[in-house]
């Protein structure tokens, strides 16, 4: 992460502080992350992202694929970026194999006790399909338990949050068509 976001601010020929100022955050915050030494969260990656004007996944991304002769509609298993959101080991495994298109699909992985933190709020839909496990799915107000073979769908604009209470690791299918393409 840290490699990639300064490779980005150097081709955009921006200093940290230009950067920093950009994205309204601390020049040391953003030195830390390119160090390796902090894990930025989402809301700060969010604020990166529209600073350098990349989507989530150009700005996540380290590596270009290693599958050179694969058309552009194709993702192999061995170039899916796979991200550990946060200290629970919640990791987030992207599928799609364009990441500027308004269609974004990737498996999520919650271990016990795990849930997700800082949800991208905006247009468009939301949507999952439990393959392995019990999940909690909390949209707005409503909470609904879901088990493996359940699916669900509701708009991205709602507030909504995952939460894995069971003793078991949770495996689901997560599906977001976006208006916002940066996402």
């Amino acid at each position: 992460m840290g490699e990639r976001l300064r490779k980005l601010r150097g081709e955009r020929e921006l200093t940290i502080l230009d950067l920093a100022t950009k994205a309204g955050l601390s020049v040391g915050i953003i030195s830390q992350i390119e160090r390796g030494l902090s894990n930025p969260s989402m809301k700060t990656l969010q604020r990166l992202r529209i600073a350098l004007g990349v989507n989530l996944w150009e700005l996540l991304s380290a590596n270009e694929p290693t599958t050179d002769n694969d058309p552009v509609y194709v993702r192999r298993k061995s170039d899916r970026l796979r991200v550990i959101m946060n200290e629970s080991g919640l990791t987030k495994e992207l599928l799609s194999p364009q990441p500027d298109e308004n269609l974004r699909f990737m498996i999520v992985t919650m271990p016990p006790g795990s849930e997700t933190q800082d949800v991208l709020i905006g247009q468009g839909q939301k949507g999952g399909f439990v393959m392995t496990g019990e999940v909690t799915l909390k949209v707005g107000d409503t909470v609904s338990v879901l088990s493996e073979g359940d699916s669900f769908q509701f708009k991205s604009v709602l507030p909504h949050q995952l939460y894995n209470r069971s003793d078991g690791e949770v495996t689901l299918m997560w599906i977001m068509s976006v208006l916002d393409t940066h996402l």
